[in-house]
């Protein structure tokens, strides 16, 4: 099957953490109501490093009905790096039940005595954070947001948290979901999981353009085991693959009761190609409405030139997705190809991603490797 990639629609995509440094950052609304009366509809965004995360969490934030936290759980494992990642899951999940109710208390055990909002990780990409009633001003960068919206203390953010109707929490560090089947079970949560894959040999390139900044992540990923560096991430991906395939199990093929109809899987590719139409099936799904100055947004950061600077690698600007997309196709040795598609052999078969048997097949980008999402197996298919 082949394609036009002239066709695909350019996208932006944040990977990994970051501080934002361009201006018109935000989407400015008018002032929103503090308080919020009725129920909330809690939302998780599940994703793994460098994957489009960031992009799509910024789709959420920029909602103004959205209050949406980033990466809580970097505390979590930020001050028990020792630990292995499964020592840290029942510490993040009431990490997370704690903020769905808009309480930060129990982020007294990961901050400082006297915490500032800034004490918060990638606090300025929320814009929620960046707006009143927790900040004074509507600011209009991340520059700006650090400048004049700093506070002691989290009351603000707690006000803030209550004031919306969806609250939005951003999560790279999950790698299975029966740890999370709590919070999926209390009956004060309406608890809706949006999980954002990507094709694997994307993902290892991205990876090794951000080796430095991964590493404590890796090895905690890894249990701390002796790893040979050149291993690490072949053995990370092999796990982050390993994790669709068992999401996919509990989530689509035999669900929880307590689950059906609260599972979304979306492709990074399927954004890129068309970034309106996805983003419009996911709003609904969470209970979102489209707004004329969200859909300007997409449409400025995802109508850009190139595929950035390694120095834009942890920022969001304005970049061009087919060729943000494509981008490992001309870059990533073969040889890597190859072990990636041998490692993560059975979720890119689950997911739709065609794998390539030579490298004239991988260099020639007018191969489509994307499979049609109406084509994969009944067992892919998610709740619509």
């Amino acid at each position: 099957m082949k394609f036009n990639p002239k066709a695909l629609i350019p996208l932006v995509v944040l990977h990994g953490v970051a501080v934002v440094f361009f201006s018109s950052w935000y989407v400015q609304f008018g002032p929103c109501s503090f308080a919020h009366r009725g129920p909330k509809v809690h939302i998780l965004l599940l994703s793994s490093w460098r994957s489009g995360s960031s992009f799509l969490g910024q789709v959420f934030s920029q909602h103004p009905s959205v209050f949406y936290l980033s990466e809580p759980a970097w505390h979590v494992w930020t001050k028990e790096w020792k630990s292995g990642e499964g020592a840290h899951r029942l510490a993040v999940r009431e990490l997370l039940r704690h903020i769905y109710r808009c309480d930060f208390s129990v982020m007294g055990s990961y901050l400082p005595e006297k915490p500032n909002v800034s004490s918060l990780f990638m606090w300025t990409h929320s814009r929620a954070l960046c707006s009143p009633p927790a900040c004074p001003v509507n600011a209009t960068s991340g520059i700006q947001c650090r400048q004049k919206c700093d506070a002691r203390g989290l009351k603000k953010v707690e006000e803030t948290c209550r004031a919306h109707s969806h609250l939005v929490i951003k999560e790279t560090r999950f790698f299975e979901l029966e740890s999370l089947y709590p919070l999926l079970q209390d009956p004060s949560l309406d608890l809706r999981i949006v999980h954002l894959v990507r094709d694997p040999r994307a993902v290892m390139r991205s990876r090794e353009k951000s080796a430095k900044v991964l590493r404590r992540d890796n090895a905690i990923v890894l249990e701390h085991r002796n790893v040979p560096a050149a291993e690490v991430n072949y053995e990370v991906m092999e796990k982050i693959c390993q994790s669709h395939v068992r999401i996919n199990d509990r989530a689509v093929r035999e669900p929880p009761p307590f689950l059906k109809g609260r599972y979304k899987r979306i492709r990074y590719e399927d954004v890129a190609r068309d970034p309106l139409k996805e983003v419009n099936n996911f709003y609904e799904f969470v209970g979102l409405q489209m707004t004329k100055k969200v859909e300007e947004w997409i449409y400025r950061v995802t109508h850009g030139k190139g595929t950035g600077t390694d120095k834009e690698a942890f920022q969001i600007t304005s970049r061009n997705a087919s060729e943000v997309s494509q981008a490992w196709r001309t870059v990533l040795q073969h040889n890597k190809v190859k072990r990636i598609q041998e490692v993560c052999k059975a979720a890119m078969s689950l997911l739709g991603y065609r794998t390539v048997d030579r490298e004239e097949e991988q260099r020639r980008l007018e191969i489509d490797l994307l499979r049609p999402k109406e084509f994969t197996s009944p067992a892919t298919m998610v709740h619509q």
